[in-house]
């Protein structure tokens, strides 16, 4: 049987054009990074070096948008006077909308669009953000049960017990968007400091609770590299994560147009570089942030490494590349590639996809500090 969206076969199903962004309400309806409604055939559109991307990141929406203010977030509620909530960028791309039941129906129909290894549920801060997400978690486990679901949480609005039904109802891993590598950098990006409602404690609270019901490896947290703090900071908070039995998921800090910080610069390259590179050892690698060295600033002198290994870890470019949850490959791979949602294609910051000789060499140069992009025009 085709696939049909409200009973109307995919291929001539088209929105209505009159709905406009105060219908737009999960769950019925989701955003999508570009990313994804590319893959799935919902905008027109190329990636640099990337056909497609193997996870389908979907936000819930809701037209009074985001209930929390975080510096750093083209979602936060600051600008809530200045664009339709389902207009806004997030994570440095746009997230059209379309209908959940045409979402499904574009997977299921196969082909390009079946190349999905992960499907991910972002939440928001909104009253009605748990209860939409299982709504949205049990739609797709009964379409696509074959597609593991992670949940991008919102620890503020959620309880131990919403962890174990978003488990029992299918979600396989658990992600908690901590961002803020230090309790100081926490308050003024997304706590008191911008009167939002986040709390540092309660967000760690979670994480416990998500490596109790979760298990190892089945859960794990997203951290924000260029807010202010130090390499060691950073790479202090991988290994606490790593010992609870996480994985660490890295972005780049990119100014969002719109923010509180749009007038911060993008992270050091060579800072960067190496906190990946330090990520990826304690995570898969087995070295400790107490064998890493480290200078006065807390910057990395060493990586608690013999040079012939490092030399093979960083040569094989898996470090440097997006770190997210698994897909069906190996497990120091992420099936959530986000095709540059922390960089441009002049200057990439996480690879999404696999590196080439150039490609390591141009990180190898960064690593040195040079001030060097990813395109020869950027030299």
């Amino acid at each position: 049987m085709s696939a049909t969206v409200e009973g109307v076969p995919l291929h001539l199903y088209r929105p209505d054009p009159h709905i406009r962004t105060p219908a737009m309400r999960s769950p019925e309806w989701v955003q999508l990074s570009t990313a994804a409604a590319i893959t799935l055939g919902l905008v027109p559109g190329v990636m640099h070096r990337v056909d497609c991307t193997h996870c389908l990141n979907l936000l819930v929406t809701y037209p009074e948008g985001c209930r929390a203010n975080c510096a750093y977030c083209g979602l936060a509620r600051h600008r809530e006077e200045s664009r339709d909530f389902a207009d806004r960028n997030f994570i440095r791309v746009d997230w059209p909308t379309a209908r959940m039941a045409e979402v499904i129906a574009r997977v299921e129909a196969g082909g390009d669009r079946g190349r999905f290894e992960r499907m991910c549920i972002s939440m928001i801060t909104h009253p009605h953000s748990n209860n939409d997400t299982l709504a949205l978690l049990r739609q797709w486990v009964a379409a696509l049960p074959t597609i593991p679901v992670s949940i991008l949480s919102n620890p503020t609005t959620l309880t131990y017990d919403d962890l174990v039904t978003l488990r029992e109802e299918g979600a396989d891993i658990f992600t908690v968007a901590l961002d803020a590598a230090t309790e100081a950098i926490f308050e003024r990006t997304r706590g008191r400091g911008v009167e939002s409602p986040h709390q540092w404690e309660h967000y760690w609270q979670v994480l416990h609770w998500a490596a109790e019901i979760y298990g190892p490896e089945r859960f794990g947290v997203h951290l924000i590299c260029g807010m202010g703090e130090s390499e060691q900071e950073m790479l202090q908070v991988c290994q606490r994560v790593k010992d609870l039995g996480g994985h660490n998921h890295l972005f780049a800090f990119f100014p969002e147009q719109g923010s509180l910080m749009e007038g911060w610069p993008p992270v050091d390259r060579a800072q960067w570089r190496r906190v990946q590179l330090g990520r990826y050892l304690i995570d898969y690698a087995g070295v400790r942030v107490e064998a890493m060295g480290f200078t006065a600033a807390g910057q990395v002198e060493t990586f608690g490494l013999a040079p012939a290994a490092l030399e093979r870890v960083i040569a094989s470019g898996t470090p440097f590349r997006t770190s997210g949850c698994p897909g069906r490959g190996e497990a120091d791979v992420s099936a959530c590639n986000r095709p540059y949602g922390d960089s441009t294609p002049s200057d990439v910051r996480s690879y999404p996809h696999p590196l080439d000789s150039a490609d390591i060499a141009i990180v190898r140069r960064q690593l040195a500090g040079e001030e060097v992009g990813t395109l020869a025009s950027d030299e």
